[in-house]
């Protein structure tokens, strides 16, 4: 389980989970990442260390509402990376 930077390491998964989302810096989607056979529980503990965020969304298709979330790496989250360089830049925070 991911915990705060600091207080332990990452585990080699959620350091996996951490790389996938500093590749986008729009963020990704729950389906994303499940899609990389990652968990909904690994996202909730970076989300609850500080590493990642969640912020719901919602867009019109047909007519239709489409509920979804959308996960972004956190300064923090930059900050365990420790050097990683991932194609997009960190936030200026987390430099």
């Amino acid at each position: 389980m991911a915990t705060a930077p600091g207080k332990r390491r990452l585990s080699p998964k959620a350091r996996s989970v951490l790389k996938l989302l500093a590749s986008n810096s729009l963020g990704v989607t729950e389906a994303f990442v499940l899609a990389h056979g990652f968990t909904v529980t690994m996202l909730a503990g970076l989300v609850r260390a500080g590493l990642a965020t969640a912020q719901r969304e919602v867009v019109e298709v047909g007519g239709s509402p489409i509920k979804f979330e959308r996960y972004r790496i956190t300064a923090a989250g930059w900050k365990a990376l420790d050097g990683y360089r991932a194609r997009t830049p960190a936030p200026r925070e987390a430099r």
